[in-house]
């Protein structure tokens, strides 16, 4: 079977001077950021999207139409078929082309009229702006950008170093705003982002070097790009696979080192649903199996130790579940009908946990490290504080989670917190 690849971030091959010269231009020609608004909704999946998951693409398809939907599938992220070994074997390819099938294929069998791969890659960046590729994009009536390399949507569909858009896609923005879905998993909803959008990176390596503009070869180093993604998305930073790599780290330093102060940090297999986005009217529902992380930045600081390490303080922690709603313009989280008010009944200590950000480098780390924490002091009736360490040391850091005015859980078996609101967290070295 076809599958787009799971890795922590594709390295592109060659081109980095190019790539670090698009990351460090200017945004003040993106047609991303001189729109009011769009009418229609994003669907974006934090990656590991799998192909059982009726739930996400029967809402995609949904929104495209229902049974009439034409689904355009763009997968410029993938390598193309010249950079694939694998290319002549169905059952090894995993380049644009053959994953533009594997998904249609998958909206087809989940009940959709038509849906076609947008053949724009690597191999044909001027397809992009082809008029016979532009008809075919304004037929459809919704739209999935697959996972892989998102910088490889910018060096395909944007303009150099000026960052406009090319005519596909232009004609997708317009179909956006004129009530299209457009959707996507993995870098294919990164690349939704606006400006400061994240290229790649560790938790670990982004706490203790910081974040840098460009596209790194060292996919551990915390990169981004100053001119973002397509902007489809504004309100926040985006990141993907949040809870399986441990990128929370990640997140909250990005976000602290641009200035940004709101992340919504996506899990795998799991949408984030977005009505009317960069609007007034903009709101957020959750849907799938895992969750979406919700950083708030608003009151946190950083500081520096004596040696310079770096700290924050003051960050604040939502955890949103399925059917949990949310209002960026109020800050506002709704848990979903069904849930209630967690009483917190456990005694135990909360567990010890020394890989917060479940490090590669542990060959016995377990994904959702995190949040495994922030959810075992929420259901403690005897802890208000709880720590939690880096694998790594040298310097170690530790996260501290804190119960203070503001925090609720919600749950629906009335033991397991299922959404958390408003969680303190500080990360200081040690």
């Amino acid at each position: 079977m076809r599958v787009p690849t799971r890795a922590r971030r594709t390295t592109l091959a060659g081109g980095t001077a190019l790539l670090l010269t698009l990351a460090l231009a200017p945004t003040a020609g993106a047609d991303s950021l001189r729109r009011a608004g769009d009418r229609g909704s994003l669907v974006l999946v934090g990656g590991g999207l799998k192909a059982d998951n009726a739930q996400v693409y029967g809402e995609i398809i949904q929104r495209a139409g229902g049974a009439s939907a034409r689904i355009g599938v763009i997968t410029a992220s993938s390598v193309p078929v010249s950079q694939d070994p694998h290319a002549a074997d169905p059952d090894k390819c995993n380049n644009a082309e053959c994953n533009g099938t594997y998904y249609s294929d998958l909206f087809e069998r989940y009940g959709a009229a038509d849906a076609q791969w947008i053949p724009v890659d690597l191999d044909h960046i001027a397809h992009a702006d082809s008029d016979e590729v532009v008809r075919q994009v304004d037929s459809m009536t919704g739209f999935f950008f697959g996972g892989g390399d998102q910088y490889r949507y910018v060096t395909t569909l944007l303009h150099g170093s000026a960052h406009t858009d090319s005519k596909v896609l232009a004609t997708i923005r317009a179909k956006l705003a004129a009530g299209a879905v457009v959707s996507g998993s993995s870098a294919g909803a990164q690349i939704a982002a606006g400006a400061d959008m994240v290229t790649g990176g560790d938790s670990y390596e982004g706490l203790c070097d910081g974040s840098s503009p460009g596209y790194f070869d060292d996919a551990t180093r915390l990169g981004y790009l100053p001119a973002g993604g397509f902007g489809f998305l504004s309100s926040g930073l985006i990141d993907t696979h949040t809870g399986v790599y441990g990128r929370e780290g990640r997140a909250l330093r990005l976000a602290a080192d641009t200035g940004n102060d709101r992340v919504y940090a996506l899990e795998e297999n799991t949408a984030l649903i977005v009505e009317a986005p960069r609007t007034p009217h903009e709101r957020l529902r959750v849907l799938g199996r895992q969750g979406v992380a919700i950083l708030d930045l608003r009151q946190a600081r950083t500081g520096r130790t004596p040696s310079g390490a770096w700290s924050l303080t003051g960050a604040r922690y939502n955890y949103l579940t399925d059917g949990d709603r949310y209002d960026p313009n109020l800050w506002r989280v709704q848990p979903a009908a069904g849930q209630r008010p967690l009483v917190p009944t456990s005694t135990s200590p909360v567990p010890a946990n020394p890989d917060v950000f479940s490090s590669a480098a542990n060959p016995a780390g377990v994904p959702y490290s995190f949040l495994g924490t922030a959810r075992a002091l929420a259901a403690s009736s005897a802890q208000r504080t709880a720590t939690a360490s880096t694998f790594e040391s040298g310097p170690r850091f530790t996260v501290t989670f804190g119960k203070q005015p503001g925090f609720t859980a919600w749950t629906s078996d009335g033991a397991t917190a299922r959404t958390v609101i408003g969680l303190r967290i500080a990360v200081a070295p040690e």
